[in-house]
């Protein structure tokens, strides 16, 4: 099953260095000595095993904009799953009205071409934004971006690469893509029961990318599962540079114990235990107990 997305924005919004954090194992630091997109770069991700994801990163330069819009409008709009736009939120006011422009042409152009498309809006480089104003800098740029996309709907995220909003925004525009989700959240759910865990993540193997959770008790971060992937594909990156492969984890204190383990051969499977009369192997083997019943629902949700 493929799914074309489209990566959309002007020259120096931060497109290419969110995808390449994503979907290409680089840390941020490392994204200053990424070049500008020429036209449109191409990418063949497989996400899930036979859910592949078609990226186009297109550039943001106006001329390679004016002709996405008028020659090359059918070739880069129709068939699109997902349309993402990414917007530079230090932009001043007049090179705002030309994002806001281009942004508008993308909507028509995608509103023809491919009308179910989900619409997504990312407010970059908000680090950029002194953090008192963070929160009411992304509320008034979703509310114009909403405004000017009726009546198409929109979802805004607020990101940054500096920190778990990336993953945040990626991983809910990517649960967009998954067919049934809700079946593969049934049977998490009831894992986590059986095994009377306070929550479990299903973790694309790969991003690291949240794919579903299921919880038995309340947790006040709600960010913890994109800290997670942040923590884990940072560690996952020192050990192959190291020439080890990163294949489980298992955390223990006076309060919990936490494991993550390579789950079916797409993905990774956080448990995390607060019951101290639950043994950890008790935990380790209902892992694998269940482990090729989810290849199996998994298998099935992508045909």
């Amino acid at each position: 099953m493929k799914k074309k997305v489209l990566l959309m924005g002007k020259s120096g919004s931060g497109k290419t260095s969110m995808r390449s954090i994503i979907f290409a194992n680089y840390i941020a630091r490392d994204t200053t000595r990424l070049a500008a997109t020429i036209d449109v770069e191409y990418s063949h991700v497989r996400f899930l095993g036979n859910l592949a994801l078609n990226l186009w990163d297109c550039g943001g330069q106006q001329s390679f904009m004016e002709n996405y819009f008028s020659s090359q409008k059918e070739h880069i709009f129709r068939n699109a799953s997902v349309l993402i736009y990414v917007f530079d939120v230090e932009n001043e006011e007049s090179e705002k009205e030309g994002q806001y422009s281009d942004f508008k042409d993308s909507l028509h152009a995608i509103q023809e071409n491919s009308a179910d498309a989900r619409i997504f809006c990312l407010i970059h480089k908000m680090d950029l934004i002194a953090e008192d104003r963070r929160e009411k800098v992304f509320a008034h740029r979703c509310a114009e971006l909403t405004s000017l996309s009726a009546p198409s709907k929109i979802t805004c995220f607020a990101t940054s690469i500096w920190d778990e909003s990336l993953y945040k925004a990626w991983s809910d525009i990517v649960y967009a893509l998954i067919p049934n989700i809700q079946v593969i959240e049934s049977r998490l759910q009831k894992f986590c029961a059986i095994c009377e865990a306070d929550e479990v993540v299903l973790f694309e193997r790969a991003t690291f990318l949240v794919i579903s959770h299921a919880q038995t008790k309340e947790h006040k971060d709600v960010q913890r599962f994109e800290k997670i992937s942040n923590i884990i594909k940072q560690f996952k990156l020192s050990c192959s540079k190291s020439g080890s492969h990163f294949q489980n984890m298992e955390v223990t204190n006076s309060q919990f114990s936490a494991f993550i383990e390579m789950f079916t051969g797409n993905t990774y499977v956080l448990v995390l235990m607060s019951n101290p009369n639950i043994k950890s192997s008790a935990t380790l083997l209902n892992i694998s107990a269940v482990r090729p019943h989810f290849e199996r629902y998994l298998k099935q949700e992508e045909k």
